[in-house]
């Protein structure tokens, strides 16, 4: 059976999306629910993905318009169930507007309060008092949904993620409990070591989203702590404050400017310095690029990402200031590749057309890396140069189902169609 179901008849486009979703396949269920979207189908394949307990892929099939709102119980599990998953994707899922009151609030709370036995009692402990058993525990890491990642723990048949801290602080949150900052830091600090666990996201996001005094100031407290991992948690609530602030207001903009201004000419670990770079590159302002110019040439390339991500267009004209100029000419040739291509991006962002700034995209073109290849072509048919389009050929036509790559050869199409008008 083809997997191109825009052609195909809707039972073999059932058949290729559930046989997706039972196979655990989300890149194939991605292209799949493109390709063909028929809202009972997709419900169907909803349905399968929370029993299966496939929570991204749930996830991705509500993006893509499944009606969970047409699911029938039986096609669903208790909440109980999903926590155990210890999977945050798959709990989120089964809450979602369409389906969230289905549940009672007493059912709700037991779901909190066995979350918040598994992350209290630790995922190793709670699995050998289920199973009994005292072999070796198998651990990996597993991406949870498309931006967060968990360790997955199997043990006497039994397979749980580490996910409950994420699990709790979204139970409490739907019912309005608020938890202390303290009590929040800690359950984030316990995956201090990953930055894309849930728990640590949604900790930092839920905090930042209070938009508080008192919060904002125990987390600026931190950054005198000498533990890192509280510095880069005060750091990154910080930034969220700002970042996530949509009000007219604004009230943490500046004293985050002022904070991260200093903090970033005397942080020396790596992890908390890329943290208060990329908060720096929030901030439109001539004191940010210039707090970042310092670290162009650091010799971490985390840190240089930051440096190159953080540059903006200060006015217009010009877009870019000399010295941001001559740092992203540099880091366009860095030695690594995800550096090479955060430059590149934002030099294609750059509005003013300098034939200089188009020629360094130009000389990337043959980069070893499809990604940036695609990423100058993307720049230089925003810059209006000829030059993408014979460069988009030879690349040929984005590989199925990125949608990265789409967006980068769209452009090339947007420019012929421009060049093309009369």
């Amino acid at each position: 059976m083809g997997v191109g179901t825009g052609s195909s008849n809707p039972v073999d486009g059932e058949c290729a999306l559930t046989s997706a979703v039972r196979a655990g396949d989300t890149d194939l269920v991605r292209i799949l629910v493109r390709e063909y979207n028929d809202p009972d189908y997709l419900g169907v394949a909803f349905g399968l993905a929370v029993r299966v307990h496939a929570g991204h892929i749930a996830q991705l099939l509500l993006q893509y318009g499944a009606d969970c709102g047409q699911s029938r119980p039986e096609d669903l599990i208790p909440l109980n169930e999903g926590v155990d998953s210890g999977s945050p994707a798959l709990f989120e899922a089964l809450l979602d507007h369409g389906i969230q009151g289905r549940y009672p609030e007493t059912e709700l709370l037991k779901a909190r309060d066995l979350a918040r036995r598994w992350h209290e009692t630790g995922v190793e402990a709670e699995l050998r008092r289920r199973t009994g058993c005292r072999e070796a525990l198998a651990r990996r890491q597993v991406q949870d949904d498309e931006y967060y990642s968990v360790d997955e723990f199997t043990l006497g048949g039994m397979t749980v993620r580490d996910g409950h801290g994420a699990i709790l602080t979204y139970a409490e949150e739907l019912l309005g409990v608020r938890t202390s900052f303290e009590e929040l830091m800690d359950r984030a600090l316990a995956h201090a070591d990953q930055q894309n666990h849930p728990t640590w996201s949604s900790v930092t996001i839920l905090l930042a989203g209070r938009r508080e005094q008192a919060t904002w100031t125990a987390a600026a407290a931190l950054c005198t702590s000498p533990d890192p991992s509280r510095r880069l948690f005060g750091a990154e609530v910080l930034r969220l404050t700002h970042l996530l602030d949509d009000s007219d207001e604004d009230a943490f903009a500046g004293p985050a400017l002022d904070m991260f201004t200093n903090w970033s000419a005397e942080e020396t670990d790596l992890a908390v310095l890329t943290e208060v770079l990329v908060a720096l590159g929030e901030h439109i302002d001539p004191r940010a690029e210039a707090a970042l110019l310092p670290h162009v040439g650091h010799p971490d390339a985390r840190v240089r990402c930051a440096v190159a991500q953080g540059f903006s267009e200060w006015s217009s004209p010009p877009a870019f200031s000399a010295d941001a100029r001559r740092a992203l000419l540099q880091l366009i040739t860095d030695p690594d590749a995800v550096v090479r291509k955060t430059a590149c991006h934002r030099i294609a962002e750059c509005r003013d057309n300098d034939p200089v700034l188009a020629d360094a995209m130009a000389a990337v073109l043959g980069d070893a890396d499809r990604l940036i290849q695609l990423a100058a072509v993307y720049g230089l048919a925003l810059h209006n140069d000829e030059r993408c389009v014979e460069a988009a050929r030879l690349l040929g036509p984005p590989r199925r189902g990125s949608l990265e790559e789409e967006g980068y050869l769209d452009a090339v199409r947007r420019y012929e169609w421009r060049h093309d008008r009369p």
